[in-house]
């Protein structure tokens, strides 16, 4: 079963949405040329705390930090450390909020300095398949339908989705069902319904979508090594079309 959602839900779902965005927006401050990693999760942490939040990820299934960094060909689920950025690096910032209760999700990837013109490309795509992907977040269509308007834009384009990893329901807990690939067929599984809340996040890949997990027993990374892009909103779904949390 998808959970709905009720207007006060998504009022508060919405709270929690605009703290993580004004997080995320602060954060981007700080991510320049020669800040580690552990550095950019601890302003993250502060942050959220600030907001009167907490940080949804940290203890979550025992994941160590407040944030998500994924650099280059990490996919998802990097853990912060001494690493520290350089010129030409792309890093995958993924943060949740959880406000009273109600969870909110968002990613983004930033180049840090200038990048080659083809990881431009990669990034540019990336973040353009979400806005693909929320265009077909509407009431009355299958949610493979959003599946395939990211796979179709992604590929179109040279590139390739992800397959291990998946959007998610959210709201009352971090991860809810329905899971939501970034690939598939068009027209498949549950109708969408007003009140249903989604974590909409194509991963997508310069080369193969394969994909493997390092012997930290979280990190995703490229099977070819190749560099990877990563966006993500919550999104609610109404009558009047997607509404994003998370902006």
């Amino acid at each position: 079963m998808i959970p709905l959602k009720s207007r006060e839900d998504i009022e508060q779902l919405q709270v929690s949405g605009e703290i993580l965005g004004r997080v995320m927006r602060d954060l981007k401050k700080f991510v320049v040329c020669g800040i580690s990693t552990a550095e950019i999760d601890l302003i993250a942490e502060e942050l959220i705390i600030k907001e009167g939040a907490k940080p949804a990820f940290k203890g979550y299934k025992g994941f160590p930090a407040a944030a998500c960094i994924s650099i280059n060909e990490e996919i998802v689920h990097g853990i912060p450390g001494k690493r520290a950025l350089c010129e030409g690096d792309i890093v995958g910032i993924d943060l949740g909020v959880n406000y009273h209760g109600y969870f909110s999700d968002a990613a983004v990837t930033l180049a840090i300095g200038a990048v080659t013109s083809k990881v431009n490309k990669l990034v540019e795509v990336s973040r353009q398949a979400l806005a693909e992907g929320i265009k077909a977040a509407r009431v009355g269509n299958n949610l493979s339908d959003i599946s395939h308007r990211i796979q179709s834009f992604v590929e179109g384009k040279g590139f390739s989705v992800v397959r291990q990893f998946v959007g998610h329901g959210i709201g009352l807990s971090l991860h809810e069902e329905p899971e939501i690939p970034n690939f598939g067929r068009p027209h498949q599984g549950p109708i969408l319904k007003s009140g249903m809340v989604l974590a909409i996040e194509p991963m997508v890949n310069m080369g193969s979508w394969e994909s493997e997990i390092l012997a930290n027993g979280w990190t995703a990374v490229t099977k070819d090594r190749l560099p990877s892009a990563h966006f993500e909103h919550t999104v609610a779904l109404t009558e009047e079309g997607p509404k994003i949390l998370t902006s």
